[in-house]
């Protein structure tokens, strides 16, 4: 496992797990352990305005997803490795008790772990994603159709991490999987017993219209009527692309807010 250390700080390397190797950072500050879930094809340079308008008081942790970012290739790409990957991270870092944050792909893998694991977790925070997907033949359809379309373009957006080391075949896998997981993912979102805080763009996004997004996100209202612990934190001008890099602030805020909601629970326990 090659690893660097920077002035006894951060570390950065692989850690194996099932077939592959993940690339993870770990600037392992002294505060909340904050484990950062990507997009679906996404990598772990997103996250950096947000981690910088943190700043040092918080352990931030981020890695590459399989094919994605500096990680290895796998034989397997499904939502459960995924979730595998979460638990190969936190073990090898020796992390107990995180604070997930998950943008996109990395909402539904952030909050079905915390249903997972209850004991394990003390917040999540969702970065625009919403429980409701294309599902059935014809949302199947559509997503092929799709990545057809883009499967020139894929090679081209890896250097930017907007797309994994997968075929267009794969990266249309990944993504009719992720949307028949979001359509059955309210009553996860439902029964989280931690704090939950929801971060909404308001824009479109690939594939989708900006009314469709909206229509989207409206089905997190069941769950905030459902739920006591979840609630949306703010709703921001960007899209769903763009919601990283323009809004981190939000973001941010939203992560400090999830952390006093702990320590008030702490409190009153």
């Amino acid at each position: 496992m090659a690893n660097t250390d920077t002035n006894n700080s951060s570390w950065t390397g692989m850690i194996p797990v099932d077939d592959t190797a993940l690339a993870v950072t770990d600037t392992r500050g002294a505060g909340r352990p904050v484990v950062y879930l990507n997009g679906a094809y996404a990598s772990q340079r997103h996250w950096r305005h947000v981690i910088g308008e943190l700043g040092t008081g918080w352990r931030h942790i981020t890695y590459d997803e399989r094919a994605r970012g500096r990680s290895k290739q796998s034989a397997d790409y499904s939502f459960e490795a995924c979730l595998r990957d979460v638990d190969a991270v936190l073990a090898a870092r020796g992390v107990d008790r995180p604070l997930l944050v998950g943008w996109s792909y990395g909402a539904f893998v952030a909050a079905h772990w915390a249903d997972r694991n209850p004991d394990r977790v003390s917040g999540v925070v969702v970065v625009d994603a919403a429980p409701v997907g294309l599902t059935g033949e014809d949302g199947r359809e559509r997503i092929r159709h799709l990545f057809h379309r883009m499967r020139f373009f894929l090679p081209l957006a890896r250097p930017l991490g907007l797309a994994a080391r997968m075929t267009a075949d794969q990266h249309a896998d990944v993504n009719i999987e992720l949307n028949e997981i979001s359509a059955a993912s309210a009553p996860v979102f439902g029964r989280l017993t931690c704090p939950v805080q929801f971060v909404l763009a308001t824009g479109g996004n690939l594939g989708a219209s900006g009314e469709e997004m909206e229509g989207a996100r409206a089905a997190i209202d069941p769950v905030l009527a459902q739920n006591p612990n979840a609630r949306i934190s703010a709703k921001v001008a960007s899209n769903h692309s763009h919601i990283l890099r323009k809004d981190f602030r939000a973001v941010a805020e939203a992560i400090r807010e999830t952390e006093a909601l702990r320590g008030q629970e702490v409190l009153a326990s």
